[in-house]
């Protein structure tokens, strides 16, 4: 029984190195070859990869910049009257490029106002305004001298506006105020400029002198 099982080890460890060996692969017996074609196949070829890169020339913070600058804006200034208008016109065609601006004609609305005054004194005009902080009225104290020693309680577009407003305000135990146009509609000239960047607004900067108290703004 020993010698038999000792054959048989000896028999399985001489097939095994048949095997190993692919001594045995003429008879149907041989090992996986690692080289193999479809396996080659399935390789990843190096060659054929490509490194993602990023952006190799990214957009410098003084592009960035620059591109801000380019943006434009629409600004306008008025109302002029007709004399004024004549008096911009020419140093606007000596400083500005042609077609970056116009004198459009325009109107202003009236504006009309809550109006307390005329006081006889300044101790009269220093009791109602001590009336109206008790009362928790805002009010201004007017300069124009033809309104002055007086009060405005509110600036508004239109006449309706102040009239609602006043009827609230007399509701509030104030009963002498009175709705005044403080200023009457008027006509004249718009200046506007639609597209304005950083260099036109350089050259607009030795032009404000001209412009008086009418400011640059937004269009509306």
């Amino acid at each position: 029984m020993l010698r038999l099982l000792v054959l048989t080890l000896l028999l399985v460890n001489a097939g095994y190195f048949a095997w190993s060996q692919n001594l045995l692969a003429d008879y149907g017996f041989s090992q996986l070859v690692q080289a193999e074609p479809q396996r080659l196949l399935q390789q990843i070829h190096p060659e054929a990869l490509q490194l993602i890169q990023s952006d190799e020339h990214p957009q410098s913070p003084v592009a960035a910049n620059a591109g801000h600058s380019a943006a434009t804006q629409c600004l306008q200034a008025g109302l002029f009257s007709d004399e004024q208008a004549n008096a911009l016109r020419p140093s606007l065609q000596a400083s500005l490029p042609p077609g970056s601006w116009t004198l459009e004609s325009g109107v202003e609305p009236g504006r009309w106002i809550i109006y307390m005054g005329r006081y006889i004194s300044d101790e009269a005009l220093a009791r109602k305004r001590n009336e109206l902080r008790q009362r928790n009225i805002p009010f201004e104290q007017l300069q124009n001298a033809a309104w002055s020693p007086g009060l405005s309680l509110g600036h508004f577009n239109s006449q309706a506006e102040a009239q609602k407003a006043m009827t609230d305000i007399a509701q509030r135990g104030v009963r002498t105020a009175r709705v005044r146009e403080e200023r009457a509609e008027q006509s004249g000239h718009i200046l506007k400029l639609a597209s304005v960047d950083a260099a036109l607004l350089e050259k607009l900067d030795p032009l404000k002198a001209l412009l008086a108290d009418k400011a640059l703004r937004a269009c509306l």
